[in-house]
């Protein structure tokens, strides 16, 4: 492709990628981390009122950020899911 602003979009494009990928990394290494903290202690691998609290929290940073609220939501439900599904196998 010659288009030479194309191909510097599509650059950009790929760094904001690969930062999200890194820190979704992060995320759940400390995410794997309280799974393990709630199985030893014995606590459920949900909260629902932290749940609640963080996609209020979210929704709020993202119009703020002039991202939709709603996509915000269905992103962070969704990586609230995959913890919680984490969270329950290391509960074992």
């Amino acid at each position: 492709m010659s288009d030479d602003v194309l191909q510097r979009y599509r650059q950009s494009i790929d760094n904001i990628d690969m930062a999200l990928v890194c820190l979704l990394a992060e995320r759940f290494k400390v995410t794997q981390a309280v799974g393990r903290y709630k199985a030893e202690q014995g606590l459920p691998p949900a909260d629902p009122g932290r749940e609640e609290a963080q996609i209020g929290r979210l929704r709020r940073l993202a119009g703020e950020a002039d991202l939709d609220p709603e996509f915000s939501e269905k992103f962070l439900r969704f990586i609230i899911d995959e913890v919680i599904r984490h969270h329950e196998q290391l509960r074992g």
